[in-house]
């Protein structure tokens, strides 16, 4: 029994509660965006709450919005005042009046509305940038030499001719600076021929590779499917550099970051769709558990810190997508209304919400499931 408890304590310390820390980070954020926004807006709040379930603390601010922290911290919400449910529609009877409100969010103008639920995925998106920022401007990023010192035999680097020593200077029109943003691009580029410019010994050479898909270790415990090129770095002391910005240029780094989680996250998603990918690499709060955990006992802060941001970047980026009850879902049925004039039917949104909630239920279970298969090794 001594024994079981060490080991849950254990998982609690090094997994859950740097997951819940993270989480809580970037959920608040999420809604502080949503929050800030109504109330430039004029619109009442009636409740901000990290977590959900039952309260157990919070206080009321000076508007009347009531803060909370609850007991499930697995997200959080922004209730404005008139709500009935999570699809911000009307209560079902009103006070006399009511309608002309303009403080209570369902009466607000469409293009207000639109503003409080694309802040958001907005604020997550800042919070990314600004994470990117200051470690960029205090840590620096770590550069290394684009520079091919091994290749895989048989491999796709191989069959395209480079050679040992190859330096890599453009990726697709793309500069290159560092090898890590060759793995960036190749990761996400199985079958998909790259243009790549090489400098071998001052003169510039065009190849174009294939990267394969082949299962490689993600360094816990398990694999990933990803482009391969078959290059390798060795490194030796003083390859790795970190190089620091000033303030304006980490800004610019990091927005750049934040743009390429995006672009590769889309690439993923559009080749999911296209057949191209396999949903299995999906993670739900399991993985993310797993791999705070690690991070946190071998990268310490700046590493969960950079986890935080992709994290907030993948949040933002899920709300966007166009599920009735996620923010895209919103913004899609505003637009509708900015386009016809007036709103979709209650009636229409009602049955909108509840399909997005299945969907958003069915894909929890699914990565749920991928994060136990994957731990389990099956």
């Amino acid at each position: 029994m001594p024994e079981l408890v060490a080991m849950f304590g254990d998982v609690l310390l090094n997994y859950v509660l740097p997951a819940i820390l993270i989480l809580m980070l970037v959920v608040f954020i999420h809604e502080l965006g949503h929050f800030q926004v109504g109330r430039w807006c004029g619109v009442q709040i009636q409740a901000f709450s990290i977590g959900f379930g039952k309260e157990l603390f919070g206080y009321n601010d000076k508007y009347g919005t009531r803060w909370r922290l609850s007991a499930i911290p697995l997200g959080g919400y922004v209730k404005f005042v008139g709500d009935e449910n999570a699809a911000s529609l009307p209560k079902a009877s009103e006070p006399p009046g009511a309608e002309c409100d303009e403080t209570l969010f369902h009466n607000a103008s469409v293009w207000k509305r639109t503003a409080i639920v694309a802040a958001g995925p907005i604020a997550n998106f800042i919070l990314a940038i600004a994470i990117f920022s200051v470690v960029f401007a205090t840590l620096g990023r770590p550069v290394t030499a684009p520079r091919v010192d091994t290749l895989m035999p048989g491999g796709a680097a191989e069959a395209a001719g480079f050679l040992p020593g190859d330096l890599i200077v453009e990726i697709d029109g793309k500069p290159i600076e560092s090898f890590s943003e060759i793995q960036q691009i190749v990761t996400l580029a199985a079958g998909n021929t790259l243009i790549i410019v090489v400098d071998r010994g001052g003169e510039k050479i065009t190849l174009t590779p294939t990267p394969e898909r082949r299962e490689m270790p993600d360094g816990l415990g398990s694999t990933q499917r990803i482009g391969v090129l078959g290059i390798t770095r060795n490194m030796e002391e003083g390859d790795l550099v970190y190089k620091r910005f000033s303030p304006l240029q980490a800004v610019v780094e990091g927005v750049k970051e934040t743009g390429h989680i995006i672009e590769r996250t889309m690439t993923y998603v559009g080749r999911l769709f296209a057949g191209r990918e396999t949903a299995d690499q999906l993670s739900g709060p399991i993985r993310v558990a797993q791999v705070s955990g690690v991070i946190a006992s071998s990268g310490g802060v700046p590493a969960l810190l950079h986890l935080s941001a992709i994290l907030s970047v993948s949040i933002g980026l899920i709300n966007l997508f166009p599920v009735p009850m996620l923010d895209g879902g919103h913004l899609v049925f505003y637009a509708i209304e900015a386009i016809r004039g007036r709103p979709i039917s209650q009636r229409a949104q009602e049955i909108g919400f509840r399909i997005g909630l299945a969907l958003v239920i069915m894909l929890f279970v699914f990565v749920t499931f991928n994060d136990i298969v994957r731990l389990a090794g099956i």
